[in-house]
C-alpha cells in the first residue's frame, strides 16, 4: 500500500484482530500509535511508495540448552516483544536500513563478498543474506526500512536472530512473492551469522523466532528440522513468564560461546561422529575414561553429559506440554537450569570472580521462589538473561526483588505470540 493507504488501513479497525494476535493484548491503542509514528517518519526520510509493516519476535528458550548445535531437541516460543519495520523496496539494489540511534551504513549490494571489516556487524548480516539468497537461487534487492526495536540487544531474547531472520522476510516479501517458508528462513539467517559474522551459533533461535507460538524441534535432521506447535500457555495455569536481565559485562564473550560445541564436538570426534546425537549417554559411559584421557578437558567432558541429559528432557518437556502437565513441566525446567549450572557451565565464565550476576539473580530466585514455578539461565548464558516462572501471586514481589538489585529496567513481562516473523501488511 501507498503511504496514504496504509495509514488509513492502520486506523481503521481491520488490523485490530491481527494486532491483538501480535501483542497479546487487547488493548491496542499504543500500538497503533507506535505503527503510524514509524510510518511517518519512513514516509519523512524516504518518501512514498509500497509500503509493508514486517514484526519479527523475541524468542524464549524453554528447554534445550545448548542442545541445537549437537542436532539434539528444544523446546522454544516467539514472544509478544517485537522489532517491527516499515519497508518498501528501491531501485539502486542497495540496503538502507535505520534503526533508532544504532547506525548501520548502507549495503551494496553489487558486492556479495566476505568482508574482514564487517565481521561482527549488522552489514555483514545483510549482505551474507543476500548472498544465501542468491546462491539458493532466489531474488534480491535494495530495499528502505525504518525499524522500531523492541527486542533489544543483550536482553537475551536474541536480538540478531530476530534481526536475521526480518531481513529474510523482507527479501521474501519485496522481491520473491513470499516463496521462502519459515524454516528456511531461519537456515539463511543462520548460515549468514556464522559465515558472514563470524559467530558458531546453532539453529534454535532463528527457527523458533521464524516459525513463532510455541514450539518443540528436532534437529537430528538438521537439513528437515521436525517442529510442533501447541496451544500451551502459562498463564492458563496461574504462572507467569518473566526474564530477567541481570546486565553482566558481555564484552568479549565470544570465545567463551564457541567453546561450548568445539568442547563438546572433541567429545564427539572420541566416539567416532560429527555430533554427540548421532551416538549415545550409554557408549559416553562405557568409554568414560579412555575419551577422557584423549580430549585432556574435564568440562568438555561434563558439557558432554549436559547434552545427553538435556537432550532427554527437551523430550519429556514435549510431552508434558502435549499432556497440559505443568508441574512436570516445572520441574523439568528447573532441573534444566541445574544442568546448565553444574555441567554445562554457561552461567559465568571461570576467570570471572567478581561479575557474575546470572549466578546472583539465579540465587535470588532460588530463595524467593523456593518449589514454586521455575527458573533457570536462558539461552547461551554467561551474562545476560535469566528466567522465571512465577505464581501470578508473587509477581509483584519477585519484581521488586529483582528491580531492587538490577534496575528498574530490568523485568520483561512476556506472553507467546501465535506465530513468529512475519509480513502484517
Amino acid at each position: 500500500m501507498n503511504y496514504a493507504d496504509l495509514k488509513a488501513y492502520v486506523v481503521s479497525e481491520q488490523i485490530d484482530p491481527l494486532l491483538k494476535k501480535v501483542i497479546c493484548e487487547d488493548d491496542i491503542s499504543k500500538e497503533k500509535q507506535r505503527y503510524l509514528k514509524l510510518l511517518d517518519r519512513a514516509y519523512e526520510l524516504y518518501g512514498d511508495g509500497d509500503y509493508h509493516f514486517i514484526s519479527s519476535p523475541g524468542r524464549s528458550e524453554i528447554g534445550g540448552n545448548h542442545t541445537d548445535h549437537q542436532h539434539g531437541h528444544v523446546v522454544a516460543a516467539g514472544l509478544s516483544m517485537d522489532n517491527l519495520a516499515v519497508v518498501k523496496s528501491n531501485d539502486k539494489n542497495t540496503v538502507y536500513y535505520r534503526d533508532g540511534d544504532f547506525k548501520i551504513a548502507p549495503v551494496d549490494l553489487n558486492d556479495l563478498s566476505i568482508k574482514e571489516e564487517e565481521i561482527n556487524t549488522s552489514e555483514a548480516l545483510i549482505r551474507g543474506i543476500a548472498y544465501r539468497l542468491s546462491s539458493l537461487g532466489y531474488r534480491y534487492g535494495g530495499f528502505d526500512a525504518l525499524c522500531e526495536s523492541r527486542v533489544l540487544v543483550g536482553s537475551g531474547i536474541s536480538s540478531s536472530a530476530c534481526f536475521e531472520v526480518m531481513l529474510v522476510e523482507i527479501f521474501n516479501t519485496l522481491y520473491n512473492d513470499d516463496q521462502i517458508d519459515p524454516i528456511l528462513r531461519a537456515k539463511i539467517g543462520q548460515f549468514a551469522e556464522n559465515t558472514y559474522f563470524g559467530k558458531p551459533s546453532g539453529l534454535l533461535d532463528q527457527m523458533a523466532i521464524s516459525v513463532g507460538g510455541f514450539v518443540t524441534i528436532d534437529f537430528r535432521r538438521p537439513e528437515e528440522p521436525v517442529i510442533e506447535s501447541f496451544d500451551f500457555s502459562f498463564s492458563d495455569h496461574g504462572y507467569e513468564l518473566i526474564l530477567v536481565n541481570t546486565k553482566g559485562d558481555h564484552s568479549d564473550l565470544s570465545h567463551e560461546y564457541a567453546a561450548v560445541p568445539n568442547e563438546i564436538k572433541s567429545v564427539a570426534r572420541e566416539l567416532g561422529v560429527d555430533y554427540l546425537a548421532d551416538s549415545s549417554l550409554e557408549k559416553l559411559l562405557a568409554n568414560f575414561k579412555e575419551i577422557r584421557e584423549k580430549v585432556k578437558n574435564d568440562r568438555a567432558m561434563l558439557r558432554a553429559l549436559h547434552f545427553y541429559n538435556e537432550d532427554k528432557r527437551a523430550v519429556e518437556e514435549r510431552e508434558a506440554i502435549r499432556n497440559n502437565d505443568i508441574d512436570k513441566l516445572l520441574y523439568l525446567m528447573k532441573e534444566s537450569g541445574r544442568s546448565s549450572f553444574e555441567y554445562l557451565q554457561n552461567v559465568y565464565p571461570a576467570s570471572r570472580v567478581n561479575s557474575q550476576s546470572l549466578a546472583i539473580g539465579l540465587a535470588l530466585a532460588d530463595i524467593y521462589l523456593g518449589q514454586e514455578g521455575a527458573y533457570r539461565v536462558h539461552g547461551g548464558g554467561f551474562e545476560g538473561t535469566i528466567q522465571l516462572i512465577v505464581p501470578s501471586e508473587k509477581v509483584e514481589g519477585i519484581s521488586r526483588l529483582m528491580c531492587s538489585v538490577f534496575g528498574d529496567d530490568c523485568l520483561l513481562k512476556v506472553r507467546v505470540r501465535p506465530f513468529g516473523t512475519k509480513t502484517l501488511i
